[in-house]
């Protein structure tokens, strides 16, 4: 079975190559070195600095692999191609939350980029799939796991 394309913005790229290659050539050596220091400290049995370090260095291992997975299947979409007016990939979006009475913008970006705290909600989230190919003005309605909301989108907007 193929894997799923990991769908992300110029920016969400930019941004997983630049962690990275942070990772490999600082991190790496960071930790490296705390694991040297650890070792000279003797006994490594009872060594926490040592225990901590080596947990580190799984961590940030762990961590190169799965960005290098994502990227192996990362397809960047190209925002530019779409209509500005739709709701797509890349849109920042100004929707009013019927049910809560207030306004909410998110960008839309792919799962693997999305971050609900920095307003960036995924394409194949509940909201993002309502939203998706429709324009200002448009009422969707979400099902959402907790129930049905109603949001109007009162703005479409290229970054």
């Amino acid at each position: 079975m193929a894997e799923k394309k990991n769908m992300l913005t110029y920016e969400g790229l930019r941004k997983l190559e630049d962690e990275l290659q942070d990772l490999k050539v600082n991190k790496r050596q960071e930790v490296a070195q705390k694991i040297k220091e650890a070792r000279e400290q003797g006994d490594l049995s009872e060594n926490a600095e040592y225990d901590a370090a080596k947990d580190e260095q799984r961590d940030i291992e762990a961590r190169i692999e799965e960005i290098e997975k994502i990227l192996k299947n990362a397809e960047v979409v190209d925002e530019d191609e779409f209509d500005a007016e739709t709701v797509n990939f890349g849109s920042e979006v100004v929707l009013f939350d019927v049910d809560m009475d207030e306004k909410v913008t998110y960008k839309i970006v792919g799962s693997t980029e999305a971050d609900i705290l920095k307003g960036k909600i995924s394409n194949e989230s509940p909201i993002g799939e309502a939203i998706m190919k429709k324009k200002a003005g448009d009422v969707v309605k979400v099902d959402a796991p907790d129930g049905v909301f109603e949001y109007k989108i009162l703005e479409v907007k290229r970054n």
